[in-house]
């Protein structure tokens, strides 16, 4: 061989070189389908398995009329209230001017049934179970002006009063009554004179307002008042009220009410709305008003996202990763004949199963890599916690009452807050309680004496209570303030001993106020022995002054002999 041949051999293949290179990636190119060539990732439907699609549904009118629930009105009738000429041009003109989003921000009357579903709902109920139940926590008490007769007889009318209330359970009615309307809206109670049955011709007849003339003819001892119920608002449908005269005093309010199909006047069936919504509302919510549901949906709709998305996002806030050769593990085949994708998954299980303290994961060094990426979980707490807050903010009710969480922080304390709430619900219990009980209490006066004192009237106890502490110290001023009125005349020791017994939180209540103990037979000897004076008199120490009792350690030295 020629060196020329020689030195053609020897730069050969590094001329060749390039090409060959170039055939090796052509090589590997050949490898993947056409199908696959220049697609990294391709996510199919057979990897997916499903897919979901969030439709964005129809919003319902806001000024819509809602039908009665079956059975309310009576057969082969017609929805009075959507027939109303007044009311359907009112609405006609309100939809006009609506904007989205009314149903999801509970500006539009939910409807009877899904506030039933929502009463189910923990956030929901806590709301108004909690009002209902500080409303009625420490009740009321009946108490005398002392124009309407003689203070015994006062006391004595009081007392079969009080005694109708608990037969009747009055006070678990109205915590009804309070519950059902922070759900729905509306509730009524109805007074049972005996005419329950529905076909009864009384039902639609008026009693008066429980003092008028007219109450007077209908209710007496020979008729007297059996019993109250609640009734729920869905059986209950607006019958007869005034749309046309908005000066007229039944403007907008109801006087007779179909009950299954049959009519009951509305003196028969108290309505109580503690929230009251305008006027041009008032048809849509069928006469009632807004529930304490619907004005805390948005706040608990936020809740429970947020809180589904914290626990969520601890659910899965560590994520591996495993880098690997999509195109290659994506084939159709996989490599084994298998369907396209089943490489990928079973290196995916392959990596879950070895995912471990104790295990141990093997990867492709060139074709693959691993890495781990987890979500910071700081601040959750805090943001969970202020949406878990906005509910109580529009229920009003502090975080410590509806949550049972205590403020944080150095010296914190919510009695400031508890005491707002607490005359909040005082002023609740005013409006939405007082007009309705005092009905009652007329009714029972007239259905047990045939007539009404009116200077008797209920008064809701405080609901913020003292400590030992403070109710002794309050014992104490109540008892000085009694001695100086009875030194002045101003009342009796029979009266200030009466009131003492009437009240539950005295340690003397059950007593029998016409027992009156008897006087001491020296009052001036009595104050001084309660006050600790020793009566010079009675002293055996000859005037002289008293020894003071020896100490401890003049007692010990005594025992063993030596100078104290």
């Amino acid at each position: 061989m020629s060196k020329a041949n020689t030195a053609k051999l020897r730069k050969s293949p590094r001329k060749a070189s390039p090409p060959q290179k170039r055939k090796k990636k052509r090589k590997v190119a050949a490898a993947v389908p056409a199908s696959a060539q220049g697609t990294k990732m391709k996510v199919t439907a057979e990897m997916i398995g499903r897919a979901r699609a969030k439709g964005t549904g129809t919003r319902p009118p806001v000024f819509i009329h809602m039908k009665a629930a079956p059975g309310t009105l009576p057969p082969n009738s017609n929805d009075l209230l959507a027939n109303d000429e007044q009311i359907v041009a009112a609405g006609a003109w309100a939809d006009q001017s609506l904007f989205a989003g009314m149903y999801e921000e509970g500006l539009t009357f939910l409807g009877y049934p899904y506030l039933s579903q929502l009463a189910q709902r923990a956030e929901y109920r806590r709301i108004s179970e909690t009002i209902a139940t500080e409303m009625t926590r420490k009740w009321m008490q009946l108490q005398s002006s002392g124009d309407g007769g003689s203070g015994s007889d006062q006391n004595v009318r009081i007392q079969k009063i009080e005694d109708e209330l608990k037969r009747m359970k009055v006070r678990e009615a109205f915590r009804e009554i309070a519950l059902q309307d922070g759900f729905m809206g509306r509730a009524h109670l109805f007074l049972d004179f005996g005419d329950n049955n529905l076909a009864s011709p009384e039902l639609p007849t008026p009693i008066g307002d429980g003092r008028s003339d007219l109450s007077k003819a209908k209710i007496s001892p020979a008729k007297p008042l059996r019993r109250v119920k609640v009734v729920e608002a869905m059986w209950c449908y607006p019958a007869d009220y005034n749309s046309s005269n908005p000066l007229s005093p039944d403007w907008y309010n109801p006087q007779t009410w179909y009950v299954m199909g049959n009519k009951v006047h509305a003196s028969r069936l108290l309505r109580f709305v503690g929230r009251e919504v305008p006027d041009i509302l008032k048809p849509t919510f069928q006469f009632g008003g807004l529930s304490l549901s619907q004005m805390a949906k948005p706040y608990v709709d936020n809740w429970l996202r947020t809180r589904q998305s914290v626990a969520d996002l601890i659910h899965s806030f560590s994520v591996n990763v495993l880098s690997t050769d999509m195109g290659q593990q994506l084939m159709p085949g996989g490599g084994d004949g298998g369907a396209a994708g089943d490489a990928l998954f079973r290196r995916i299980d392959l990596f879950n199963t070895l995912r471990d303290n104790r295990g141990t994961m093997a990867i492709d060094k060139d074709s693959e890599d691993w890495k781990n990426v987890s979500t910071p979980l700081g601040t959750l707490d805090m943001l969970q916690a202020q949406t878990q807050e906005h509910m109580a903010a529009v229920s009003g009710i502090p975080i410590i009452k509806l949550l049972g969480i205590q403020p944080a922080g150095l010296n914190a304390s919510s009695e400031g807050e508890i005491r707002t709430y607490y005359d909040w619900i005082a002023a609740y219990q005013q409006s939405f309680f007082l007009d309705n009980l005092m009905r009652v209490i007329w009714v029972i006066q007239l259905s047990q004496f045939g007539d009404v004192d009116e200077s008797i009237v209920p008064v809701f106890e405080e609901l913020w209570s003292l400590d030992e502490k403070g109710k002794a110290e309050v014992e104490k001023v109540n008892a000085e303030t009694d001695s100086v009125r009875i030194g002045d005349g101003i009342i009796s020791p029979a009266e200030a001993r009466a009131a003492i017994v009437r009240n539950p939180e005295s340690p003397y209540a059950g007593l029998n106020p016409n027992e009156m103990p008897e006087p001491p037979e020296d009052a001036e000897e009595m104050e001084k022995f309660i006050n600790g004076i020793v009566d010079p008199e009675q002293d055996d120490t000859d005037g002289e002054e008293p020894k003071p009792e020896p100490t401890a350690q003049a007692k010990v030295a005594a025992k063993i002999g030596a100078p104290a």
